[in-house]
């Protein structure tokens, strides 16, 4: 998958993942590109280490689960660190 293929699977992933987690997470759409792009990541590394997963193909739906699954894992990690300073003594 190219560059730019990467960072556009990020991207909706990263809304996606958006969309399925309840409640308001902070950031725009820069953050959802980097929370999706990381989340791919994260998502392809374990599907490539635990399944043996390929994901060479953009339009694969494995590809997209593992990206979705990797970018919700992410998500709620970044909302347990931000969470953190919202909340008042």
């Amino acid at each position: 998958m190219s560059f730019l293929g990467f960072l556009l699977l990020g991207l909706i992933a990263g809304a996606i993942a958006k969309l399925i987690l309840p409640g308001k997470q902070g950031g725009g759409w820069f953050v959802t590109l980097l929370l999706g792009v990381v989340g791919a990541m994260l998502g392809g590394w374990l599907g490539g280490m635990l399944f043996n997963a390929n994901l060479e193909e953009f339009w694969s739906l494995q590809s997209w689960l593992l990206a979705i699954g990797g970018s919700i894992v992410v998500l709620l990690i970044y909302g347990l660190i931000v969470g953190r300073g919202d909340r008042k003594a």
